[in-house]
């Protein structure tokens, strides 16, 4: 990511952040920049590493770099300082507990506190949270309030969108990003935070003012262990709310609370951290914002909107039962943030569909190609639940599960798969480091224990012949849906990462379809 113009702030006022700081080093030099990877060290920087998790090895090896590069000063963690090289004693090291809290709480500061300047809404959840964020900034836009936004489809800062390499950047680029829009005059920032972003401290120095709970479905075991485990991590949001960047009272004014989804199981879970007022969402149980007489059709999703404050009719080009929760959570979070009611709705009748959720891809084609991210197996389920409600024909899913990652939802999406879909074809996603026939072996495993074990299937390991495929089949009536890596725009291998969009991948076909005659 690249990083902002350099401010200059002396070591000793940086530290006054960290209360557990211990300084070896008489030096106080200037610091003009954070940095956490020892590549993109710069002189001047203050270089925090922290020790890796099994995917990645202990950052404080590369101190000796990072040094080499021009670090001014280094922050260590404890238990590691035993095992640091000798520096030059001109470099201070800066000895803490928490190497990235004390990043969190080091970039906050270094950066003057951006999100103490702007109305930071939070969105965590393991789905739902990029089509909420982006329908709650399109309505803070609409009623002239400029915001920008921090996801997995992209970076949205001032005028300018930017790909993005993580759901929830490291602090530092959390940081730098607020202040930009800061800098360029935006008043308000959407964020999508994931479990793993709370419990790496990411959003350390953060001030949220509204934060949503989308839901809680299996994923990212492989991280946390157990859902009890995951819940707690996403629970530390909803924690946060009510106080100030770096402890304390809150810098802002303005209200605060949670907005939480009534029909979730974990809701009350969540709603139980906060000491802020909670704003309940949801369909199928009493809550502020509800939504009755749900209606999907291929052209979009209508429902009616009941509140205390009274009762709208909601139209909207999104599609899906999903999407109803998705749009409950962004009214909600819009009426909290000032937004009436009414102009709310009427905007998410404009509302544009996000890159990579739910998205056709049209070539004159006599039956729908839709492409999502779906890659859990209750977002799989919603994809398929919905496409099987327009679809007369035969419903043929192709997806795969990612390497490296939970393996205990593969036989789960392979079950889910199989009920919903006609005909079903098991391909790569981003296998990683894993063997791509060994996944699907996972994911056929769950199939062949279903009551679906008879259901029509492929193995495909090439994703790209398993798109080709499902589109050769497909004919009038049929739907195919392509799932699990939506926006992407790459493939990951053991060695290689290679370009690789499921949207062009099938618009290929198609067009290679259409020349064949079929």
């Amino acid at each position: 990511m690249s990083r902002p113009d350099r401010r200059t702030v002396r070591l000793h006022r940086l530290l006054a952040v960290l209360h557990d700081a211990e300084v070896r080093g008489q030096g106080d030099p200037e610091i003009t920049g954070i940095a956490y990877d020892s590549r993109s060290v710069r002189p001047g920087d203050l270089f925090v590493p922290w020790r890796g998790g099994r995917r990645f090895g202990d950052g404080h090896r590369f101190i000796p770099d990072a040094v080499a590069q021009g670090a001014a000063a280094v922050v260590v963690e404890r238990e590691t300082a035993g095992d640091v090289p000798p520096l030059p004693g001109a470099v201070p090291v800066i000895l803490v507990d928490d190497s990235r809290r004390a990043l969190a709480r080091l970039s906050a500061w270094f950066h003057d506190l951006p999100a103490g300047r702007l109305r930071l809404v939070g969105v965590t959840g393991t789905n739902g949270k990029t089509t909420v964020t982006h329908l709650i900034r399109d309505l803070l836009e609409s009623a002239g309030r400029p915001a920008g936004l921090i996801g997995t489809v992209g970076y949205v800062v001032g005028g300018e969108t930017r790909p993005a390499d993580r759901t929830t950047p490291q602090a530092p680029d959390i940081q730098a990003m607020l202040a930009e829009m800061v800098e360029a005059g935006m008043t308000a920032a959407v964020m999508e935070v994931t479990s793993i972003a709370l419990v790496q401290h990411r959003v350390t120095g953060c001030e949220f003012d509204t934060a949503v709970f989308t839901n809680l479905t299996q994923d990212h075991l492989d991280d946390h262990g157990t859902m009890e485990a995951y819940a707690a991590a996403k629970r530390r949001l909803f924690e946060m709310l009510g106080r100030g960047p770096l402890d304390g009272e809150p810098m802002k004014p303005g209200p605060k609370a949670a907005v939480i989804n009534a029909d979730d199981p974990w809701g009350a879970f969540m709603a139980g951290a906060c000491r802020v007022p909670v704003v309940t969402y949801g369909v199928d149980r009493p809550a502020d914002f509800r939504a009755e007489d749900v209606r999907v059709s291929p052209q979009g999703t209508s429902f009616r909107l009941c509140t205390a404050g009274g009762a709208w009719e909601v139209r909207m080009p999104l599609m899906g039962r999903f999407n109803v929760y998705n749009a409950l959570a962004a009214l909600a979070a819009a009426h909290v943030e000032g937004i009436p009611v009414d102009a709310a709705v009427d905007r998410l009748a404009q509302a544009a569909p996000v890159p990579g959720r739910f998205e056709r891809v049209e070539a004159g084609q006599p039956f729908p190609v839709i492409v999502d991210y779906a890659h859990t197996p209750d977002s799989l389920e919603n994809l398929l639940a919905t496409a099987r409600d327009f679809t007369p024909g035969r419903l043929i899913a192709v997806f795969g599960c990612g390497g490296d990652r939970d393996r205990g939802k593969r036989p789960l999406m392979g079950q889910i798969a199989a009920r919903w879909a006609d005909f079903v074809i098991i391909t790569s996603d981003n296998p990683r480091s894993e063997e791509p026939a060994q996944i699907i072996a996972d994911i056929e495993a769950g199939i062949a224990a279903s009551p679906y074990r008879e259901r029509p299937r492929l193995h495909v390991v090439d994703r790209r012949e398993a798109i080709g495929r499902a589109v050769a089949m497909a004919g009038p009536g049929d739907t195919v849906v392509i799932a699990g890596k939506g926006h992407e725009t790459y493939q990951i291998f053991r060695d290689r990462t290679v370009p690789f969009d499921d949207r062009l991948v099938a618009a290929e076909a198609l067009r290679a379809r259409a020349g064949s005659g079929l």
